[in-house]
């Protein structure tokens, strides 16, 4: 007679276990690399970035007032240009890491780019980009 599934993984298990194995692959193991961050990061930007659109859109339906209300809001806090700055960079770098990061993802689906130096080389170009145009748009 066969063993059944629950039997297998019975198995698999105590072998695990005797020969001292980890449960599974942990982040621990492995070596970061630019290219797992710039993966990490561009995921994390798209939900960032849906959210953010989001809860915007909603607060624009919910919310009394219109949006110069707001503004005028802000504005009366008296924030300071370096707050001011600092808050529009963290707007904008998401927006400008996941458009320049999704330019590489399309070259990629072109069949180009997948050498490591080239994966590496765009991947220093994607930051680079992204941190320039970012300080662009916050000292707008």
């Amino acid at each position: 007679m066969g063993t059944n599934a629950k039997e297998q993984m019975q198995k698999l298990t105590d072998k695990n276990s005797r020969l001292a194995r980890p449960l599974s692959p942990h982040i621990t193991i492995y070596r970061w690399s630019v290219p797992m961050m710039m993966s990490i990061t561009h995921r994390g930007t798209g939900v960032g970035l849906s959210a953010g659109v989001a809860v915007f859109a909603v607060s624009a339906l919910v919310l009394p007032g219109d949006f110069a209300s707001y503004l005028n809001l802000i504005q009366s806090l008296s924030l300071g240009p370096a707050l001011i700055c600092t808050a529009k960079f963290g707007l904008a770098f998401p927006v400008a890491f996941h458009s320049f990061n999704g330019i590489r993802h399309l070259m990629w689906d072109l069949g180009k780019g997948f050498r490591m130096p080239e994966v590496y080389r765009s991947g220093y170009a994607v930051i680079a980009l992204s941190v320039l145009s970012a300080i662009a748009l916050a000292a707008l």
